[in-house]
């Protein structure tokens, strides 16, 4: 069964929908789509996730706690809540952030990212269980915020764009 994704305008107005593979492929169709970050309770640390190799485009690059893209009718906290079920396995209460688009090439050319990203902000215990789908997620890891600003601008290569992006318009509110 094939999956799609909702395409939408600059301001997320929904235009229509693409098959998910046909939306990430050449230079990309602009699509909805959410980052999950998930923030221990003093806001000092993230959790981080490895893509897993499995996945079409920036395999094994650093991302942030899940990301993906919501279904037709489904609103975007629930969507949120459902995949980092799915690719981490736990649940957390989320709330929306800030909004962003965004473009990338994947560096073996194998497509684009071409995104309206909505920020879903959550907090967990650092003792939180975390069973990562390995089809989804290599590793993951709680990582403080310093050592993370410094390593995406350090290693910029290891990291997804989106991480970047999202996590400083997180951090500027």
């Amino acid at each position: 069964m094939s999956r799609h994704v909702i395409l939408v305008d600059e301001q997320n107005h929904a235009t229509g929908t693409m098959e998910i593979v046909a939306a990430h492929s050449g230079e990309g169709t602009l699509h909805r789509a959410f980052s999950v970050y998930v923030f221990s309770p003093d806001k000092s640390s993230l959790i981080i996730q490895q893509r897993s190799n499995k996945k079409m485009l920036f395999p094994l690059i650093w991302a942030n706690t899940c990301c993906s893209h919501p279904l037709e009718k489904e609103e975007m906290i629930a969507s949120g809540q459902r995949r980092l079920k799915e690719e981490l396995g736990f649940s957390v209460p989320l709330k929306a952030g800030p909004s962003f688009v965004y473009r990338a090439k994947d560096p073996d050319g194998k497509g684009s990212e071409y995104e309206h990203v909505t920020t879903l902000i959550g907090t967990a215990p650092k003792g939180i269980v975390v069973r990562p789908d390995p089809d989804e997620a290599a590793a993951w890891k709680w990582i403080d915020i310093p050592t993370l600003l410094n390593d995406l601008e350090k290693y910029p290569d290891f990291f997804a764009l989106w991480l970047k992006i999202g996590l400083e318009k997180i951090l500027d509110r």
